[in-house]
């Protein structure tokens, strides 16, 4: 490990654990991809306080959803998943029809919401902090990314523990503690979302080209991540089943 990782991990490993002392009901929003998977890593390896979930929206890679088992043969975690409400999506299938967020951004945004902004809302209606794997490196829409921000939807604080990290920080710190990776990786995905929705990058595309690929740059979020996310209504019950 070069002297300026190591001076990265030590600072991270830092910040995790200012953020759970400061916190007493904080969690990791795992996409299961490389960079949550470096956080993982260091939250689980040293015992932090900081619980990790994980959307699954009913689309994902069956690649993504083995990571689960992955992180529990190597942790004994159990990563809490948290599902869309079924009758959201029928209606949204009915309606519209299974695919049919490639018809336009609206209704993109619109799947994106029941499958992955409505089920984040509830997990974390009961915290006061959450953690993303977030780098500003990964596109034009991440590029003034802050490590720690006020999540005004929300009410709650965020943070970005990776935002000043390189794509070689997260594959260095990979490397060296021979931490579990998705497979997809290993074939030209570097930002993974549902298996619809993602594509590998080409050579020279930016990480985040292969999400929603056929939009234009600067819509490539789903909603997770917008701080100007309007009128979210947190909800409270549980899934009425997992799909």
């Amino acid at each position: 490990m070069t002297p300026e990782l190591q001076a990265k991990v030590e600072r991270l490993d830092a910040l995790l654990d200012s953020i759970a002392a400061r916190h007493e009901r904080v969690k990791l929003a795992s996409s299961l991809a490389a960079e949550d998977m470096v956080l993982t890593h260091a939250i689980l390896s040293r015992k932090v306080g900081i619980g990790i979930f994980s959307l699954n929206t009913g689309r994902l890679h069956a690649e993504t959803l083995g990571m689960i088992d992955r992180v529990k043969e190597r942790y004994g975690y159990d990563i809490e998943q948290l599902h869309p409400l079924a009758d959201a999506v029928d209606a949204y299938v009915r309606d519209h029809g299974l695919n049919a967020f490639y018809e336009s951004i609206d209704l993109r945004k619109s799947c994106c919401h029941i499958r992955k902004v409505e089920p984040l809302n509830r997990a974390l209606a009961d915290v006061s902090a959450w953690v993303t794997g977030q780098r500003r490196e990964q596109s034009v829409t991440r590029a003034e990314l802050h490590e720690e921000e006020h999540d005004a939807p929300r009410g709650i604080a965020k943070f970005n523990p990776l935002a000043d990290w390189t794509e070689t920080d997260v594959w260095d710190y990979l490397k060296a503690f021979d931490v579990s990776v998705n497979p997809l990786h290993a074939r030209g995905y570097p930002s993974i979302g549902c298996e619809p929705c993602t594509r590998a990058v080409r050579p020279g595309e930016d990480s985040r080209a292969g999400r929603w690929w056929w939009e234009s740059r600067d819509t490539k979020e789903c909603g997770l991540h917008m701080t100007n996310i309007s009128s979210i209504k947190i909800v409270e019950e549980a899934p009425s089943s997992a799909i």
